[in-house]
């Protein structure tokens, strides 16, 4: 079931619950009832109401762009390293250099080819690509520099293959949702909570009330879908992409 076909049902059957609702309780409602006699303080109430479930609602949806953004920088900073590994080991004699990049080329792929899409489908990282980034630090680490030219090149690359390794850790922690339950529980009771008081108001004197109040859960249930929907990084909606991998390995695009 594709995200757009997810986020209409769900807009649909909110703005279905809060119909059924209100017709119901209209239907169920005394003769004599007065519907404009809403006391001030639930008005007041649900004013109040409205206004902090909107900030938690922006902090949320704040906080998964946030962690979307920061995955996204965590695949950058570990393509970076590893391309830097690769350019920066042509000072090594040829048989060396050859190895390095092999092994970095076998480890990218491995990332964009099948990494990624296990990253997708069970938020987790595979040991293949972990062997294939301990197989390029041995290249690195275990190199003996013949020249001065050699040893000053050696350090760098020992760095940036540990800023890969750092990069993979974070990415390996950004993966599946970032959002609590806890913090799930209560957006949704927020949005039970919030809907409810506008039925408390009596809504259900005009078509045109109605139709505000089926768009009002339509809206709460756009927002809750989007945060939802960017909650994980690499699996859902607007995802972190494998970009930058693809940019600096053109060569390993097919």
């Amino acid at each position: 079931m594709s995200d757009w076909l997810v986020l209409t049902l769900a807009m649909l059957a909110a703005c279905a619950v809060v119909v059924v609702i209100t017709l119901l309780r209209n239907r169920s409602a005394a003769v004599d009832e007065d519907p404009s006699e809403t006391p001030d303080v639930i008005e007041y109430m649900t004013m109040w109401i409205g206004v902090v479930y909107a900030i938690v609602l922006g902090l949320a949806i704040a906080g998964v762009w946030e962690a979307r953004g920061a995955a996204q920088d965590h695949v950058q900073a570990e393509a970076q390293a590893l391309h830097e590994v690769s350019e920066r080991v042509r000072v090594y004699p040829p048989a060396v250099r050859d190895r390095v990049r092999d092994d970095v080329n076998a480890y990218v792929g491995q990332v964009v080819h099948q990494e990624w899409r296990t990253m997708a489908d069970h938020d987790r990282l595979t040991p293949r690509g972990d062997a294939l980034l301990r197989r390029v630090r041995a290249d690195v680490t275990d190199y003996r520099p013949a020249t001065d030219f050699e040893a000053q090149a050696y350090q760098p690359l020992v760095d940036q293959v540990a800023a890969a390794d750092a990069a993979r850790q974070a990415r390996a922690d950004s993966t599946g949702a970032t959002m609590p339950g806890v913090v799930w529980f209560g957006l949704v009771a927020g949005a039970v909570i919030t809907v409810g008081m506008v039925l408390a108001l009596q809504i259900r004197r005009t078509v045109r009330e109605l139709v505000l109040a089926g768009l009002f859960s339509a809206l709460i249930a756009f927002l809750l879908f989007l945060i939802w929907d960017f909650d994980s990084p690499y699996s859902r909606g607007v995802t972190a992409s494998a970009g930058p991998f693809l940019s600096l390995f053109p060569h390993l695009g097919g």
